[in-house]
């Protein structure tokens, strides 16, 4: 009797170590839904500080920014796909248009710049554009007029003229520029000027269209 009390006493221990190693774990532990591994794949890839988050990234240009007193603010540094890119923009034409394209670095008044060149069918395009900061500070190009005739449009007042100026100027007032109505040649268009932060700015618009097709920026710093 004595041999099977302690057979049924070791029984019983032993039960109870397996039930200690099998049950839920004790409260008096960490918590894993508090623990460092936990978080880590919570928050994977997500900064701790939201101000710090990397902003989204132009194709070709720097994420850093800059204040300026000229306007908004402005990336600190593009590189040549940069300059295709704010090129194409301002020009308003379609990379598909584009061909014959040149970036090549160089200099204009002491100012590193992306001197880029480009052909289309209707015109052709040279841009001057700061590396510093992707500011336009030369431009010249010219549409052929017979290609505006053979797209539609909507016709266009003097005002709306004007802001379709100061959009190509970033930081302009549409109330500074100049624009009146030439009739020369029997073609009836829009031109005028405009002066801003150093540069002079000097266009003709098709008043049927709307389209900018003669552009000229020119740094006179």
């Amino acid at each position: 009797m004595k041999k099977n009390g302690w057979l049924a006493a070791l029984l019983v221990l032993l039960c109870l170590l397996f039930a200690g190693c099998s049950g839920e774990p004790s409260i008096s532990g960490s918590n894993p839904s508090n623990s460092s591994s936990g978080r880590e794949q919570i928050t994977s890839g997500l900064p701790s500080d939201p101000s710090q988050a990397e902003k989204p990234k132009a194709d070709g240009i720097a994420s850093d920014w800059e204040s300026s007193d000229s306007g908004p603010h402005e990336f600190l540094e593009i590189d040549r796909n940069g300059a295709l890119s704010l090129a194409l923009q301002n020009a308003g034409v379609p990379k598909e248009d584009a061909y014959n394209i040149k970036v090549e670095r160089d200099r204009e008044n002491g100012i590193p710049i992306f001197q880029v060149e480009f052909e289309t069918q209707y015109g052709d395009y040279d841009f001057e554009i700061a590396v510093a900061n992707g500011r336009i500070i030369g431009a010249d190009y010219e549409v052929d007029e017979e290609w505006l005739d053979t797209i539609g449009g909507n016709p266009i007042t003097l005002k709306e003229a004007k802001s379709i100026v100061q959009g190509k100027v970033p930081g302009s007032n549409a109330e500074d520029v100049h624009v009146w109505e030439e009739h020369e040649d029997g073609r009836g268009r829009l031109e005028g000027e405009l002066f801003y932060n150093g540069i002079k700015y000097e266009f003709e618009i098709d008043p049927q269209t709307g389209i900018v097709y003669d552009w000229n920026a020119d740094l006179r710093e």
